[in-house]
């Protein structure tokens, strides 16, 4: 009976300093192995793993990308206009050593990016219009401030993957004064387009005004010239016939004459011997 109890006892102790002499990691986990708080194995991938039973204590982190949501701040641009930003990071555990020795755990961790982030997000924005902000260069601004939180955490074993701003809105009273603002400027630019267009406008009607006096201009010429060609043609035909039959052509010219003077009970006072009553005597 006695040996029994011993035999138990013995199984007992053995599966307790079993217990404590193995453990495992999971997947997603990286493990450091301390003795007496001090860090002396790690950091230790997923698997079974062995320690020393009761003079030694595992330690997990998250071997994953974690993400931190930074609370919504104020934030000046360099034109002096207040934005709330609401803001976000992605990071993961670079060095578990070093994350443990110098933080510990993930919410200090947390605690202390909440205020780099903010830190370099203020300063970054504060040298960007708030156009830019919003629109051009917003990743680029993202970038300067992956890169400075990047330098400001790599002793704590810690790496920065990106910084996002998720939303950035007005303090409610400023934004009917930064609307107004905005109104205004696009007035002026479509006053200063208008005006322009007007511009643009008044040079093109110059342009075609300027190209149909020189059209007109030439029509008229080409025109004159050929009118003048015609007047030499007939003139020259009529000198023509005129050399043919002189005769002939002075009783033409005679006969025109009358029709054109002798015609609704004209007088016409005329002596004898006249000339122009030649072809009629």
């Amino acid at each position: 009976m006695r040996k029994t109890i011993v035999i138990a006892v013995v199984c007992a102790v053995a599966l307790l300093v079993a217990s404590q002499s193995v453990f495992t990691v999971d997947e997603t986990e990286q493990a450091i192995v301390l003795q007496l708080g001090k860090p002396v194995a790690g950091p230790l991938g997923p698997g079974l793993h062995f320690k020393l039973p009761f003079i030694q204590n595992v330690v997990t982190l998250d071997s994953r990308i974690l993400q931190y949501d930074a609370k919504s701040a104020d934030v000046l641009t360099k034109d002096k206009k207040t934005m709330v930003v609401d803001n976000y990071a992605k990071w993961r555990i670079s060095d578990p050593l070093q994350f443990y020795r110098v933080l510990r755990t993930t919410s200090r961790a947390q605690s202390r990016l909440d205020d780099l982030v903010y830190a370099e997000v203020r300063v970054a924005i504060g040298n960007y219009t708030l156009d830019e902000v919003v629109s051009a260069k917003r990743a680029e601004i993202m970038a300067i401030v992956t890169s400075n939180v990047n330098d400001a955490v790599k002793n704590m074993g810690i790496q920065i993957l990106d910084v996002r701003i998720k939303r950035t809105d007005l303090p409610p009273q400023n934004e009917k004064a930064i609307f107004g603002r905005m109104r205004t400027e696009r007035e002026r630019q479509a006053k200063l387009y208008r005006s322009e267009g007007q511009e643009e406008s008044a040079k093109i009607k110059s342009r075609a005004e300027k190209e149909r006096t020189v059209i007109l201009a030439d029509a008229n010429r080409d025109a004159e010239k050929t009118r003048g060609q015609g007047d030499a043609e007939a003139t020259k035909i009529y000198a023509e016939a005129l050399g043919q039959s002189p005769e002939f052509y002075a009783f033409q010219r005679s006969l025109e004459a009358y029709r054109k003077s002798l015609h609704d009970n004209s007088r016409v006072v005329l002596t004898p011997s006249s000339g122009f009553l030649k072809y009629l005597k």
